[in-house]
């Protein structure tokens, strides 16, 4: 019996060239178990959040955005860390993409990886993300957790990931999502 195939919405916390994180994500992509895809969701081009501007309609970058969530089977975050928290433009991106009708971030199963030059790689962000993925009842895995501390050192100059280590960690935490998100979605996938 093969396994339903599992879209997830990858997206980074950072919007500079050469972001660790991004290049994180990127990784991921290319250690997804099998059947696992992931695309990533660009967050860089939504405008800042505002009531006035959603009463209007949805910018177009915020559709894209809403529907790529919608459409996935899971959501992967990899965030940096700024001043302990989440960058805003993660913050903003969850802010549009949390507000009404159908919220797509209601019932996801989610991951939290990040990486930082820093020995916590990013372990005060991923504790503040997943208090926000409590009100937006998503479903955030607890195990493992993966902080990418001491970055720089793990990926080469051209944002390639290196550290066997981080790689096996990464693994892991997509192996899990994917079992995670089989069984948060057993008996949808099972009718499809």
């Amino acid at each position: 019996m093969s396994l339903s195939p599992i879209r997830v919405a990858g997206i980074s916390g950072s919007l500079r060239r050469g972001s660790l994180n991004s290049a994180a994500l990127r990784a991921a992509q290319a250690l997804a178990p099998e059947g696992m895809t992931i695309e990533i969701a660009e967050i860089g081009d939504m405008p800042h959040y505002n009531e006035d501007l959603r009463a209007g309609g949805y910018p177009a970058p915020v559709e894209r955005f809403r529907a790529q969530l919608a459409a996935a089977d899971a959501i992967l975050f990899v965030t940096p860390e700024y001043n302990y928290s989440i960058p805003g433009v993660l913050k903003n991106a969850i802010d549009w993409g949390s507000r009404p009708p159908e919220q797509p971030f209601n019932d996801k199963p989610v991951a939290i990886m990040g990486a930082s030059g820093g020995l916590l790689g990013t372990a005060r962000a991923q504790y503040q993300l997943r208090q926000m993925l409590v009100f937006l009842n998503a479903h955030p895995i607890n195990k493992p957790e993966v902080m990418i501390g001491q970055a720089p050192s793990k990926f080469d100059e051209a944002g390639n990931l290196t550290d066997e280590t981080t790689k096996k960690f990464i693994g892991d935490l997509l192996t899990s999502l994917a079992a995670w998100t089989r069984r948060l979605k057993a008996p949808a996938m099972a009718a499809e």
